[in-house]
């Protein structure tokens, strides 16, 4: 079997909350003035209180509405695929799948949390969103999500992939959003940074304090966020619920290795979390791995402190690994990867022991995901590349061992709007970037002081 497919009937009718099945929870947000942990009436401001509910919920499932669902049916359940054309080019004894969320509208994963964050915000009387985006593959999933419900949408998208990737910014177009490169002047937070840093690549730290702000000037708006915060990521757990469903379709026992790539931790924790509560239920024992780039290495080379989510000080602290708010990523092409810091929740589980992680050059990326296209025929977009890479390194030590190791991974866009960057790499011309430390530690010496 190539492609293992389920019915509309079976999308998921609920996210999985992972929390309280965790031997600990995870650190509060804090407010930065008052190192209180932050309350609902301090996030109200940005989110509508659903979203805030789902934020802080207790509950180990959260119901989705039907007109969520409804909009789901355009792309879910999406097709796991047996990759046994990879696994005979690799001569692997391994037995290789992958959870294609490229089939959404946007082209990615983004729009599992997109269309909840849009419904619930039209059910409040929002009237506009603002958010920022790296690639564009966020931006794009919500300019969609705003189409769907009638609201309006403002984009802020790092200048480094405004400027790679304009067809991005098209689709957000088409489908009606305003769409600034950021650092930009409509915002004091893009102004300042512009009057220091005139050519700024921008990165997603600005980029949120420039959505942040413009959000928090208006009583009809309302900002949205596509990784880090529990809620997002639980909105993705229908990714691994339809997995689950899809290797006992198959008749195939549990993975042994489960591979994500990792920016904000929203497709990686997706995939993995209805996994996980099977492992801690004794029901399966994969090994969990996070795969980031070497250009901005938060999990492998960040330090797990409290920090603002982005660069101006704008949003609550968050105990997180982080290279620290005033860390500008070099311009690689994985744009979705380049966020100074990690998902809270995923930091702590990752100081728990629950999964590990490794760090990535982008050529080894691309040239993996050359490799997987040529065989498999879909061209991944330069985020989940790195996945592929480990994925690919993984079966390549099988083709050594002899194992028969079952490798799961999240293919989660494709990247037909980064012909660029594949030039550039087909080329020759594509560089690695080895960051050095110095760098990260004059970005870490600026945290925030919490006792």
């Amino acid at each position: 079997m190539t492609k293992i497919t389920l019915d509309e009937s079976e999308i998921p009718r609920r996210w999985y909350n992972v929390v309280p099945d965790l031997p600990s929870p995870p650190p509060p947000p804090l407010h930065p003035g008052t190192l209180a942990p932050v309350g609902p009436e301090d996030l109200a401001p940005l989110f509508p209180m659903e979203l805030i509910r789902q934020e802080v919920t207790g509950e180990s499932y959260v119901a989705i509405p039907d007109d969520v669902i409804d909009v789901y049916r355009l792309w879910r359940p999406t097709p796991l695929y047996r990759a046994h054309r990879l696994e005979k080019a690799l001569n692997t004894p391994a037995r290789i799948y992958y959870k294609y969320e490229g089939v959404s509208p946007a082209g990615s994963h983004k729009p599992n949390t997109a269309v909840p964050q849009a419904y619930y915000n039209a059910a409040e009387g929002t009237k506009r969103l603002t958010t920022e985006t790296g690639a564009g593959q966020w931006g794009s999933a919500l300019a969609f999500a705003c189409a769907q419900y009638g609201l309006g949408c403002e984009v802020w998208m790092v200048r480094a992939s405004y400027d790679q990737k304009p067809h991005r910014r098209t689709l957000m177009e088409t489908w009606g959003a305003v769409v600034h490169a950021s650092p930009s002047r409509a915002t004091n937070a893009g102004a300042k940074v512009l009057a220091g840093y005139p050519d700024s690549p921008g990165s997603l730290g600005i980029a949120i304090s420039e959505a942040v702000e413009a959000a928090a000037g208006g009583a009809d708006t309302r900002y949205a966020l596509g990784s880090v915060l529990n809620h997002v990521l639980m909105h993705q757990t229908v990714i691994g619920e339809e997995a689950l469903k899809q290797f006992a379709a198959a008749d195939e026992r549990p993975p042994d290795l489960i591979v994500g790539c990792t920016g904000g931790g929203s497709n990686f924790a997706g995939l993995f979390l209805p996994f996980l509560r099977e492992k801690l239920a004794d029901r399966a024992n994969p090994v969990i791995r996070a795969v980031e780039p070497a250009a901005c290495p938060s999990f492998t080379r960040g330090r797990y402190a409290y920090d603002f989510g982005d660069t101006a000080g704008l949003t609550p602290l968050l105990k997180m690994h982080t290279l620290g708010h005033d860390f500008i990523p070099d311009p690689v092409h994985a744009g979705g990867l380049r966020y100074h810091g990690m998902s809270p929740l995923l930091s702590h589980m990752y100081e728990l022991g629950l999964f590990e992680a490794v760090a990535k050059q982008q050529r080894e990326c691309f040239g993996a995901a050359v490799t997987f296209a040529r065989a498999e025929g879909i061209l991944p977009a330069p985020e989940p590349s790195h996945a592929i890479a480990a994925v690919i390194e993984e079966a390549k030590r099988c083709a050594e061992s002899g194992e028969q190791k079952v490798l799961l991974t999240a293919l989660c866009g494709h990247g037909h709007f980064d012909m660029s960057a594949y030039e550039r790499y087909l080329s020759g011309e594509m560089e690695d970037f080895e960051l050095p430390q110095d760098r990260i530690d004059t970005a870490v010496a600026g945290l925030p002081q919490v006792g």
